[in-house]
């Protein structure tokens, strides 16, 4: 049986639910789980405080109910399944090794930072910086699926190094900015500056901006490859599937930089 919260209350603070994850759970009572503090400020708060508690295995938690107040949801998972039901705030899925994280609602920025595998998926809106890098940090995502059925902010895989992010909505300026490796897929329409900096990895945009005169035509792209990774895609995205069915030509670069990215639009 699953380990399930609801949420009983309107989050008076910002939370960190970066502490309930199914190994950090395991083999803890309802009593044990409901004492568990979340608070971020002075005023302590726990997890009893805020939800009513069914007792299950903590090996895939639900949360009914959710709140842009909720901070870290899913950060540091590494095995099992967390469902939210409703949504999420900052971080959501940040450093993830493994396991499964589904949002129904929206996420706030940095969704998907760090991850390093696992399979993160939200199917409302994401803020800036979806897989992005935090303040310091030299890579972004690293690893892992992450699937987006809604529409992105700004700086969406930023600094992406290895991975897939797969956007079926809109996204905003500077997708895929200084990318350095993996795959990053757009259905929807793109803001200004797609690949700013990117160095290596692929881009593929289904309704492309004018790109920027560093990038280079190389005409019709003659591979099988495309066709392979859209039925790897086909489960998570019949949009993308197709998308990768069809002709595709390639654009090189960012010749600003290193120049050994490559941009896919349809042909």
């Amino acid at each position: 049986m699953t380990l399930v919260l609801t949420l009983k209350v309107t989050p008076p603070q910002r939370l960190d639910l970066s502490v309930l994850l199914p190994h950090l759970l395991a083999d803890k009572s309802s009593k044990d789980v409901a004492a568990i503090d979340l608070a971020t400020t002075r005023e302590k708060i726990t997890v009893g405080d805020l939800f009513r508690i069914r007792a299950g295995s903590a090996e895939e938690i639900r949360f009914e109910g959710g709140s842009e107040r909720f901070d870290g949801v899913g950060q540091g998972l590494q095995q099992g399944r967390i469902f939210v039901a409703g949504d999420a705030g900052i971080n959501a899925g940040r450093q993830m090794t493994g396991g499964d994280l589904v949002i129904s609602g929206n996420v706030g920025p940095y969704a998907g930072s760090a991850m390093t595998g696992g399979r993160l998926e939200i199917l409302g809106n994401a803020g800036d910086f979806l897989g992005a890098p935090r303040e310091g940090e030299l890579n972004g995502m690293s690893g892992g699926l992450l699937v987006l059925r809604g529409a992105a902010g700004r700086r969406a895989g930023d600094r992406l190094r290895r991975g897939t992010i797969l956007i079926e909505g809109d996204a905003g300026d500077w997708l895929g900015s200084r990318l350095i490796a993996g795959t990053l897929i757009v259905l929807g329409r793109v803001g200004v500056s797609p690949g700013y900096l990117m160095r290596r990895g692929t881009i593929v945009l289904a309704k492309p901006p004018a790109l920027a005169s560093t990038f280079v035509d190389c005409g019709q792209f003659a591979s099988s490859f495309p066709a392979v990774f859209g039925r790897f895609l086909l489960p998570e995205s019949r949009g993308a599937a197709r998308l990768f069915r069809a002709p595709l030509r390639k654009f090189a670069g960012d010749m600003a930089v290193l120049g050994k990215g490559e941009i896919f639009v349809p042909a």
